[in-house]
């Protein structure tokens, strides 16, 4: 049974940075051909991408939106990934979901990926 808890959200005012964590168990993400992406969903909208990072290259990806802002990491000890989120906007408020596949090709795909996690929110005020 593979498992993907988000960590970090919560309540921040426009233009500060925060950072969320999605630890994956039940799979050996640092091993095959496993990505692990964060997507995003506002209320009324349909779930987006964010970030995504092939674990085994570490080749990352964004979304242009967020390109120069975000960043993505992976930790292989722990086998978690991070997303650090700069200069936040109102418009970002949604919940962030990590995710994880195989053989992905597309990244900013969702249906691509094989897991999902629970969500974290995260609210930007103005």
């Amino acid at each position: 049974q593979v498992q993907l808890v988000e960590s970090g959200g919560g309540l921040v005012q426009a233009g500060d940075s925060l950072s969320l964590n999605c630890e994956v168990f039940g799979r050996t993400v640092n091993r095959y051909r496993n990505t692990v992406g964060w997507f995003r969903q506002a209320p009324g909208k349909e779930r987006e991408f964010v970030a995504a990072i092939r674990w085994q290259s570490g080749t990352t990806e964004y979304a242009d939106s967020v390109k120069g802002r975000f960043s993505i990491s992976r930790d292989n000890a722990k086998l978690t990934v991070d997303l650090h989120m700069n200069s936040l906007k109102p418009e970002e408020t949604a919940i962030y979901f990590c995710a994880t596949g195989r053989n992905i090709i597309s990244t900013m795909i969702s249906s691509q990926y094989h897991y999902w996690g629970q969500g974290t929110q995260v609210t930007v005020s103005s």
